[in-house]
């Protein structure tokens, strides 16, 4: 399965982004070697790849967190305890892994 981590120019989440999506791959069982990175850089860009905002964790082309919300060239925030946060949680993004993991 291939993963990418798609962000903005300047995302201040891009780097711990990265780290937890490794961190969640490998207490999955899944190749980290396989995560690219990939920065979303025009409004058209994004429309074209379903980009919800920075950062999006993606799995073989498919967001482990589907938005309804229109694609944009924004900042994305994800459900924490008590609030809203620029991360998922690391069990939240460990969840998404295994149901995509499961699925292939």
């Amino acid at each position: 399965m291939d993963y990418e981590l798609r962000t903005i120019p300047g995302c201040p989440n891009s780097g711990p982004a990265l780290e937890v999506f490794r961190q969640a791959l490998a207490a999955e069982g899944q190749d980290t070697g396989r995560v690219t990175v990939r920065e979303v850089t025009s409004e058209d860009e994004a429309e074209a790849l379903r980009f919800h905002g920075s950062p999006s964790f993606i799995a073989d082309g498919r967001d482990l967190f589907p938005a309804e919300s229109a694609p944009a060239l924004s900042c994305r925030v994800y459900p924490s305890e008590d609030r809203m946060a620029g991360l998922p949680s690391a069990e939240l993004l460990r969840t998404a892994v295994r149901g995509v993991a499961s699925d292939a």
